[in-house]
């Protein structure tokens, strides 16, 4: 379990052992839109989700969160930013799992997702998109808000995969780039 304190929309926590699943929701970075002529599937981070990711990355380093798995939308940003991630965590890249469903997924297809994790997971990295993620943040756990911005973390804890949205999750992170400390 950990605590957490609510400053700035930002929690804080110390970690100690615990049981509880943790599922790390990270928006992908700023994309560009500087080529109107790609699929959106195909849109590459610009310049400041180039810089943001591993600054979030590095954050969340710091809080001493380890994963057991990073799974990915396919989308070129997503996709980059998960790599960008796997830098910081030292996460073999070839290891990230891409997911076509989490393409543009829906809070019930998130749930379908992560519901499905081998329970001998106990920390997920998940990269998506939004409305998606700040829909399901909003549905599976106690934190509501507005909005995960790019490069935004949501961290979540519950008992088993299983659980999720059968029990709310308890929300223990929450940041993102524009988070003054």
């Amino acid at each position: 379990m950990l605590f957490f304190s609510f400053d700035r929309r930002i929690f804080t926590f110390v970690r100690y052992k615990t049981s509880m699943k943790r599922l790390v929701i990270i928006r992908h970075a700023k994309s560009s839109w500087a080529n109107a002529l790609l699929e959106d599937f195909d849109r590459p981070l610009n310049d400041r989700g180039k810089k943001d990711a591993p600054m979030m990355a590095k954050r969340l380093k710091e809080k001493k969160i380890s994963p057991d798995l990073f799974i990915t939308s396919p989308a070129k940003r997503a996709n980059s930013t998960a790599k960008r991630f796997a830098k910081v965590f030292e996460f073999d890249k070839k290891n990230i799992k891409k997911e076509p469903k989490l393409y543009h997924a829906s809070e019930s297809m998130i749930l379908k997702i992560a519901r499905e994790f081998n329970d001998k997971l106990q920390v997920v990295f998940l990269f998506g998109h939004n409305p998606g993620l700040t829909n399901f943040v909003n549905y599976a756990s106690n934190l509501e808000i507005d909005n995960i911005p790019t490069s935004g973390i949501t961290v979540l804890e519950v008992s088993t995969w299983k659980k999720l949205g059968k029990e709310k999750a308890k929300a223990v992170y929450f940041d993102y780039p524009g988070n003054v400390k």
